[in-house]
């Protein structure tokens, strides 16, 4: 199998590992060495199948002995397999960085022969990447469950980035539909990985060049819709995660229906698509505006509104804590309102120092009045044009009027994976 055929099959085969996210690590070029990287983000990059990336994209291998039943290169499914050496990836990496087609890598892998022999492989092309190269670009490398500690430290001591896959919400489900992994083999490598970043803290304060360990932190994520877990389910494992090994970001991917299983959603079922976006909208609430999973969904509605977003829907739960004035609410208040972020609360708490606030004064501030209107008083007054004491009117007024009932039965996902072989060349040229 020549070249091409291989880089074909394997960035199409690592379309669905989620890495939308900046690359937390700054790193400046150095003399005899190639490249550099900057925490803010990477982007302008292009994987063989002609979509435009932050990353190099691609799998070390789709030739997998492990029998998911979701996923697509589990070893009872019919599809074509490849494998990189460590000498061919190196040098496509390498090739397509000085083409300025990337700007880093993210390695992902299916278990070849053993978890062991895969992070060999990965292991051997970090290694030639940033010992024989020089290479000093940004890499994201997926440990592989159920390997060595030892491997997966010395991963780390190259990679700026290591995640996870914790793939299903729960054990049952991982027993049912991948009993060759376990809840102890996915948690432990990142148990490992927190220990690891903690100890390389403690170091660099005594050594300022101390090497480096995952500088850049750790992830994970999870497959939605595959299995019957609620929403509060998903929520309340996702705190823990960040709680408990201090994660950079979970990723929620959407379940799309690859194959026939009697414990997967029919072929034509449609990928779960608004409910991940209110899972990332409810992440990030998590994260940056002090929520707490059990406030977000409780046990009475354990599952998101899919007219609202999961802001909105708490507010319109807890009416009682509302309205809020707007010169006197403290911080931690005036992000629960919805259409207040965190910038718009920060100039809010900056402003009133010197001036009470109107509406008209909110506006230019960045609040968004089209909701927020109906949670707020300014000096006492209200501007809602509706009655708040009725959760249903408000919740009317404020849902997504985009959201169709078509859309929510049936969400379509957009096409990104079906370039030509023309586009697919004028990718790897330099033409697109």
């Amino acid at each position: 199998m020549d070249l091409f055929t291989k880089l074909e099959i394997l960035t199409d085969a690592a379309k669905y590992d989620v890495a939308c996210t900046s690359s937390g690590v700054d790193r400046s070029g150095e003399k005899g060495k190639l490249g550099s990287a900057v925490a803010c983000g990477i982007c302008h990059s292009f994987a063989a199948d002609g979509r435009c990336i932050s990353l190099l994209k691609v799998l070390m291998s789709n030739d997998c002995a492990f029998d998911c039943s979701y996923c697509v290169n589990r070893r009872t499914s019919d599809t074509r397999r490849a494998t990189f050496t460590p000498e061919e990836l190196c040098s496509l990496t390498m090739n397509f960085y000085r083409r300025n087609y990337i700007e880093g890598l993210f390695l992902s892998s299916a278990v070849v022969k053993n978890p062991d022999y895969t992070c060999e492989l990965m292991l051997g092309t970090l290694r030639r990447l940033r010992e024989e190269e020089g290479f000093r670009g940004y890499i994201h490398v997926k440990a592989i469950p159920g390997a060595s500690p030892a491997l997966l430290e010395q991963l780390g001591g190259l990679a700026d980035r290591m995640s996870v896959n914790i793939e299903l919400p729960s054990q049952k489900s991982l027993a049912l539909l991948a009993p060759q992994k376990s809840r102890e083999k996915i948690l432990g490598p990142m148990a490992q990985i927190r220990d690891g970043i903690r100890e390389n803290g403690k170091e660099l304060v005594k050594y300022r060049h101390a090497p480096k360990f995952v500088p850049a932190g750790q992830s994970t994520q999870m497959i939605i819709g595959a299995t019957p877990e609620s929403d509060r389910q998903i929520l309340l494992l996702t705190e823990g995660l960040y709680r408990k090994y201090t994660l950079k970001r979970v990723f929620f991917s959407a379940y799309i229906p690859m194959v026939n299983h009697r414990n997967l959603p029919a072929r034509n079922t449609p990928p779960p698509l608004l409910r991940e976006h209110r899972l990332y909208q409810a992440d990030w609430l998590l994260r940056f505006y002090g929520f707490r999973a059990g406030e977000i969904l409780d046990e009475n509605h354990p599952d998101f509104d899919p007219l609202l977003d999961p802001k909105c829907n708490w507010a319109l739960n807890h009416m009682e804590q509302f309205p809020v004035e707007v010169n006197r609410a403290p911080y931690e208040m005036l992000l629960r309102v919805p259409g207040i972020g965190v910038r718009s609360a920060k100039r809010i708490l900056s402003a009133r120092r010197y001036a009470a606030l109107d509406f008209e004064g909110l506006k230019k501030l960045g609040v968004v009045l089209k909701r927020a209107r109906f949670f707020l008083t300014c000096k006492g007054k209200s501007a809602s044009p509706l009655p708040t004491d009725n959760p249903l009117v408000i919740k009317g007024a404020i849902c997504e009027r985009g959201i169709s009932q078509r859309q929510i039965g049936a969400p379509e996902q957009l096409s990104l994976f079906a370039p030509t072989k023309e586009d697919q060349v004028q990718c790897l040229t330099g033409q697109i």
